[in-house]
């Protein structure tokens, strides 16, 4: 190979890659909020989002939450009582409802259709998942990307920056945050 096909391959190589960075992502689940479909650890292929491309009730997406407070879990019964504390993070949760779709009941909110621009994400495990029924509708233009598949789990051994709080919180598989 000539000096400058070797040159052109390498450019090939690079552009091919960031273009795979821009297109997917891969990310690391940590905690329980999706099981049984995803366990901690877990890693999953998520196809970023292009800005307007709906996503559907059932797909499983990857979020960038906006901060706002959410009820603390011993507070009071009003919708944002004294004690809330802060929450904002990116999130994996699964689609319960979009634009137009019923509200499901287990969502506390005076509306009986989701509005245009929002959703109602779940995750899988109501136990130990905090989603739309803590922090009401999440802004479609909130969502990085969708779920196309499962990867294997992290290694146990593997080194990784567990984020805290929520059990729904993410990192990539570098260990940042995706976006």
């Amino acid at each position: 190979m000539t000096r400058w096909g070797g040159a052109a391959a390498l450019a090939a190589c690079f552009g091919t890659v960031w273009w795979l960075r821009r297109r997917y992502l891969v990310v690391t689940i940590f905690g329980r909020s999706m099981l049984p479909t995803y366990a901690d650890r877990d890693r999953v292929l998520v196809r970023r989002r292009k800005a307007g491309r709906p996503v559907q009730a059932g797909d499983v997406v990857v979020a960038d939450i906006t901060p706002r407070l959410v009820p603390h879990a011993g507070g009071s019964s009003g919708a944002f009582p004294e004690d809330a504390i802060p929450f904002a993070d990116r999130v994996v949760k699964r689609v319960a409802a979009g634009p137009g779709d019923p509200v499901p009941a287990s969502i506390a909110v005076p509306d009986a259709r989701v509005p245009a621009g929002q959703l109602v994400l779940l995750g899988d495990n109501p136990a130990e998942s905090a989603d739309s029924r803590q922090y009401g509708y999440v802004l479609e233009n909130e969502v990085i990307g969708v779920v196309l598949r499962h990867l294997r789990a992290q290694p146990a051994g593997a080194i990784s920056i567990r984020p805290g709080g929520d059990s729904s919180r993410l990192r990539t598989a570098a260990g940042e945050h995706p976006g």
